[in-house]
Order: structure tokens, then sequence, then C-alpha cells
């Protein structure tokens, strides 16, 4: 089996070189600013909902490479979900992220897996659920969000909708 760490590694680096669905995205029906003031992250997202489904979306902005990579993952996880589908993935990659999720247990987490490690890197734990936060204020029509006081997802844990 090979090394989770250089997986994460190989993962990371490709996402962040060439992240899927990067760009603007036109006729949004939903978008949110998120910003990790800790990194100085800043994440655009916008996605189409249409019949339940999210159909488009895309992600732009200027952020480390945990949190481009994690954005890259979380719009091709999410595509062709609907609004509740994309609402477990969000609740269960933000327990995984912050090492709530029991992953022998039943998830959606799937290839998310390789993230699972930021549970042990705290200072970097923000810059990985930045997208996944974003992505949730975007779908209940947030306009921004941030990572530090009451929204600060190391404290508040988002729950399904």
């Amino acid at each position: 089996m090979a090394d989770p760490r250089a997986l994460y590694q190989e993962v990371i680096l490709d996402h962040n070189k060439k992240p899927r669905n990067y760009g603007t995205l036109a006729h949004a029906s939903h978008q949110a600013a998120g910003h990790n003031p800790l990194c100085g992250d800043q994440i655009d997202v916008a996605l189409h909902l249409s019949d339940k489904c999210i159909d488009c979306i895309a992600f732009q902005g200027a952020s480390c490479a945990i949190c481009k990579a994690s954005a890259s993952m979380m719009t091709v996880a999410v595509k062709g979900k609907t609004r509740a589908e994309a609402e477990t993935l969000i609740h269960e990659f933000t327990a995984m992220s912050t090492g709530k999720l029991d992953l022998s247990g039943d998830h959606h987490i799937g290839r998310l897996v390789v993230f699972a490690g930021i549970a042990d890197l705290p200072v970097r734990v923000k810059c990985a659920i930045l997208p996944w936060h974003t992505l949730h204020a975007a779908l209940n029509a947030v306009e921004s969000t941030s990572t530090e006081a009451e929204l600060d997802p190391m404290h508040v844990t988002i729950g399904n909708a």
C-alpha cells in the first residue's frame, strides 16, 4: 500500500498546479467570498444550482497550495450532487479535517480522504476547510465568510442543512 503522506503530497501538488474548475462562472445562481486572515487565503466560489443539482461550479482566488487543492477537489466532488448531498460532504469534510469523523464508519468522503491527515496539522486545517466553508455560505445565500471569530470552523461545526 502506498504511503498516505506521499499520496497526500502528490494530490496537493497536482490540484495546486492544475486546479479543476478554476475561473469565473457566468450566470451563477449562488456565490460567496471566503477569507482566511491567518494564512491570507481568499477564495470565491460560484455555482449554478438547477433541478436541485449543482450543474456548474467554479472557484478563483489567491491561496496557498492546500486551500487551492481542497477547492479543486471540492468542486469535482460536489458537481452533479444535490444541495443536500453537498451539505453532507461539507459536514463530513469539516469533521474529517478536525479529526471528528470516524473514517471506519459510514461516510461519503471518497477520494477526499487524502486530506484526513490535515487534522494533525492544526495551523493548516483552516486552509483546507475555507473552500468548503465558502461553499456552505454560497448555498445558504451568505455573501462572505471567514475562518475567524464566530465563523471559525475549528469551533463551529457546520451542520447538515
